[in-house]
């Protein structure tokens, strides 16, 4: 799996507040998004899954689905953190884990970054947004440390010095960009 650009993973981490966000984010991608994206968001442990899947699904028509234990990693698909699962990426799936809370959340947005870090090094572009505690500043260090890019919602993010700080809307471009999509779809 290799985009045009470069990144063919995109992680994203996000708190409770980060739904909008997200929403805009996956809309302005298009369906030929070249790239996998997972997703680490905290929402409570019996929060229904498919509710989640389905407000994201119905803003973008790159696939969404929650994530199951081995689901192979596709370009265009969008996996999400199953409620009170950690998602860890290897370098051709997904798999899950009930290992105990990271900074308090679980998912943990450093155990996504982190395994995506390790497994796609300078292929994978992490992006943290807006959040009430510091989950993620960690991984997100991790990805830049082995050669991969960074966003940051929110510029008293840290963790990544040269991480770009981009609003919601500036994010899915920024992706296009990385991903090598910018001038197919300028």
């Amino acid at each position: 799996m290799t985009s045009s650009g470069g990144h063919d993973l995109v992680a994203i981490g996000a708190s409770w507040g980060g739904l909008d966000a997200l929403r805009q984010i996956l809309g302005s991608l298009p369906p030929d998004f070249d790239a996998a994206v997972v997703i680490a968001q905290h929402r409570a442990p019996e929060s229904h899954p498919t509710a989640f899947r389905d407000l994201l699904g119905a803003v973008t028509r790159l696939q969404v689905r929650e994530a199951s234990d081995k689901d192979a990693i596709r370009p265009g698909t969008v996996y999400i953190a199953p409620p009170d699962y950690h998602l860890l990426v290897d370098p051709s799936s997904v798999s899950l884990s009930t290992d105990r809370p990271v900074s308090y959340a679980r998912p943990s947005i450093d155990v996504l970054f982190e395994t995506a870090a390790e497994s796609f090094r300078e292929r994978c572009a992490g992006v943290v947004l807006t959040g009430a505690n510091t989950d993620g500043a960690d991984g997100l260090a991790r990805i830049v440390e082995l050669g991969g890019a960074a966003i940051v919602q929110d510029p008293a993010l840290r963790a990544a010095p040269s991480a770009r700080t981009a609003g919601a809307a500036e994010i899915g471009p920024l992706l296009l960009e990385l991903c090598g999509l910018a001038k197919v779809h300028a």
